[in-house]
């Protein structure tokens, strides 16, 4: 499975002109850098469709507002420029789509960033859309941060080093990825994605709690699940609580809808409800 930093065919859209390959776009005094105001997307091309491009292309605008950026790129020139940008690859690519805002300098009081030194870009990379496999997880002992501490509201590069250090943390005792709790205990998210699991028949996920980012393929699945007759429940949810699931899958950006097949030391089968949720979502993404 090739990984969003893996080197791939890569076109992206800056200061009015198209440029392919990893281009550099940040100094040593980029206020971005090195104080970590930057904000980003991501949304996927697979099998000739880009599903909720438009939503993902709103909540950049929104995370930069979050960020006293100024959000400068009016929605319709962020799709335009993603219609540009698909034809710079082959028939039906797959593709990592990650619109950008960050600040170049900071204010007079230089730790805020300065609006007006906004900069922005659209890059595009080929990134294949893994296939359904094997994936473990297991309890992490780091936490998600509320919205007093940082800015969870926003989808922004400073918040991923936590859940980097999750993962790292993870595998080295053996698993894929991991469940994060909040400072109360309760079940956010992966540390790269969404969770849902089922019992007895009902599908339940975290309540968004001001601690993760209620993400567009999440709130898509739950409504599609729903309008299908299936009852989906958000809520305060426990470790204990998916050690004792029948089914467990992830939802996010990158896989989209993926199954957990292990959970510490449990071995899990991908059952009906993540097969439906999956069925479901690939239907609207061709609608």
């Amino acid at each position: 499975m090739s990984h969003p930093n893996t080197p791939s065919l890569t076109w992206t859209y800056y200061s009015n002109a198209w440029h392919e390959g990893n281009i550099a776009l940040f100094g040593p005094r980029t206020h971005a850098v090195w104080l970590g105001t930057s904000v980003f997307d991501g949304a996927r091309a697979f099998e000739g469709v880009t599903p909720d491009i438009n939503r993902h292309c709103e909540r950049i605008n929104d995370s930069a507002r979050k960020f006293g950026l100024d959000a400068s790129v009016p929605v319709a020139r962020w799709l335009e420029l993603v219609q540009e940008g698909l034809k710079r690859f082959g028939p039906k690519p797959e593709l990592y789509i990650r619109p950008m805002y960050w600040a170049e300098s900071g204010s007079a009081l230089a730790l805020p960033a300065d609006p007006a030194s906004t900069r922005w870009c659209l890059t595009m990379y080929e990134t294949p859309m893994p296939a359904p496999g094997n994936t473990s997880i297991t309890l992490s002992p780091f936490r998600r941060p509320s919205i007093e501490t940082m800015p969870v509201d926003a989808k922004a590069g400073c918040l991923y080093p936590n859940g980097a250090r999750a993962l790292v943390e993870a595998a080295g005792r053996g698993f894929d990825n991991c469940l994060m709790r909040d400072q109360l205990g309760n079940i956010t998210e992966l540390a790269t994605a969404n969770i849902f699991m089922a019992k007895g028949g009902v599908v339940y996920t975290p309540v968004p709690n001001g601690t993760f980012l209620n993400g567009i393929t999440r709130q898509r699945v739950i409504g599609l699940m729903r309008a299908a007759g299936v009852r989906v429940e958000e809520m305060s949810l426990k470790y204990e609580d998916f050690e004792r699931a029948d089914e467990i899958w992830s939802c996010g950006n990158f896989a989209k809808v993926a199954p957990v097949t292990r959970i510490d030391g449990r071995t899990l089968g991908t059952g009906p409800l993540y097969t439906k949720a999956r069925e479901l979502y690939w239907k609207f993404a061709h609608g």
